[in-house]
């Protein structure tokens, strides 16, 4: 079966010979990849700039400028997928590269399936490939493009990450509708893959920044207290629980 990757470019931030070696290689012959491998965060901040890539694996400990500081940096300009390799499983890392802009994290040490799953789910995502093909959707003064992948609020463009394109994209065709976390994780990943649910409540925080004009009383991404989040056009909706400030 082709893989959804082949034909792409994909920039490598790692500078750990043996790691970036495997990955490189994996990727390459496993999927197709032309992969650029680069050791430092100043130079992958430049090469991202001069040339277009598909996606970014990006590890946090660099020499020089750290990964959290490169994906801030790139994320300034662009809203490539960002997969972050973080050397401890540990949730304050996660959440971390999340709050600045990353789609995904491997913790080390991983498997290379692992991340080329995690990889081709951000493709897949990318193409807009889970959920209703609609062409697109319109919840109040919200209007995402599924064709154009782009989002407007009041006519106005929003620059969001491929996850948060995919988040938002779940509950405006559900307007109205609580999901839960898991429902979320399910309809945005587009896979069964392993997450936990803080990345959700990380994700949801920094579309209200993006799309609320005081993110600490939403109205349009609503929390309902003990069962999830929805979506609405500033028309009251019935559901069970009562609604909770923004996070």
């Amino acid at each position: 079966m082709a893989a959804a990757a082949t034909g792409g470019v994909l920039l490598l931030v790692e500078d750990e010979d043996a790691i970036g070696r495997l990955v490189k290689a994996y990727l390459e012959q496993q999927d197709g990849w032309t992969v650029v491998w680069i050791k430092t965060g100043e130079e992958a901040v430049a090469e991202l700039r001069r040339h277009p890539v598909r996606l970014v694996v990006l590890d946090i400990g660099l020499p020089g400028i750290d990964g959290f500081e490169v994906c801030r940096q790139m994320r300034a300009h662009s809203k490539v997928p960002i997969v972050m390799l973080t050397a401890r499983d540990e949730e304050p890392d996660r959440v971390a590269g999340l709050e600045l802009g990353a789609d995904d994290y491997v913790a080390k040490p991983f498997s290379s399936r692992e991340l080329l799953a995690r990889i081709r789910a951000q493709v897949r995502r990318a193409r807009g490939g889970s959920g209703p093909r609609a062409e697109a959707l319109a919840v109040g003064p919200l209007r995402i493009d599924t064709g154009s992948r782009s989002v407007t609020l009041r006519n106005r463009p929003i620059n969001v990450t491929t996850y948060e394109f995919a988040l938002l994209r779940a509950l405006a065709e559900r307007p109205g509708r609580v999901l839960s976390r898991e429902q979320i994780l399910d309809l945005a990943r587009g896979s069964t893959e392993e997450t936990f649910d803080r990345s959700i409540d990380v994700h949801v925080s920094r579309l209200r920044q993006k799309l609320e004009s005081d993110p600490r009383h939403p109205s349009l991404l609503k929390t309902i207290r003990g069962l999830g989040y929805m979506l609405v056009d500033g028309t009251p909706a019935t559901h069970s629980g009562e609604p909770d400030e923004g996070d």
